[in-house]
């Protein structure tokens, strides 16, 4: 699988209630004089180019985070502050009065960063698109099952592209997935929200050091 494969494949999926940050336009998108979309894109596609030693694999995009910048586990206001690996950003995204700073982003770019694996690190998730509530771009929900499935190629290609990297689970619904697929991962982990940063650090510490 080439990276052009993989966004033919992300541009291609529509189902209802659900945003396409490499196909969509969201209201609050800055343009900068292009597409928001293609944007999204080239950062993702800034964001694959590496040869990893660890895939993390999430749940799903967030409003605050992948939504707008089109690369899971990260917000805007990571890439202004130039925290993301191989991404680079020097304008406002979007036109919200303060760059959006999503908690689960945070939490797991900096935990990367004291590992010291930022750099050799790709995010993913189980489900690549944004769930959100009916009629309401600015919110998260948990994808259906069904919605898992449908999508569920998708993870197996990222998977397959970057076979030699040690996968790891953030979450039930990643883990469940990856179970479902046959993927291989090398752990598991609690996802950052709703209260898990605590247990989300620890468990990362543990694998990496584990690894050695």
């Amino acid at each position: 699988m080439t990276t052009d494969h993989l966004l033919i494949a992300l541009r291609s999926f529509s189902l209802p209630d659900v945003f396409n940050p490499w196909n969509d336009v969201d209201p609050l998108d800055l343009s900068n004089g292009g597409l928001p979309e293609f944007a999204r894109r080239t950062r993702l596609q800034q964001h694959f180019a590496c040869d990893p030693k660890f895939l993390l694999i999430g749940e799903a995009p967030g409003y605050q985070g992948c939504h707008f910048s089109g690369v899971p586990f990260t917000n805007e206001k990571l890439l202004l502050d130039g925290k993301i690996p191989r991404v680079t950003v020097t304008e406002r995204i979007t036109t919200r009065p303060k760059p959006w700073s999503e908690p689960s982003a945070t939490v797991v770019g900096g935990t990367l960063h004291e590992l010291g694996i930022a750099e050799s690190t790709v995010l993913w998730n189980a489900f690549a698109w944004h769930p959100h509530k009916p009629g309401d771009l600015l919110s998260n929900r948990t994808p259906t099952r069904a919605e898992l499935l449908a999508g569920a190629d998708v993870c197996r290609m990222v998977c397959s592209h970057f076979a030699d990297a040690m996968v790891v689970a953030i979450g039930k619904q990643s883990q469940h997935l990856l179970t479902w697929l046959g993927i291989k991962h090398v752990g598991a982990v609690r996802h950052p929200s709703m209260g898990g940063a605590k247990e989300f650090r620890e468990g990362m510490g543990k694998i990496v050091r584990a690894i050695g």
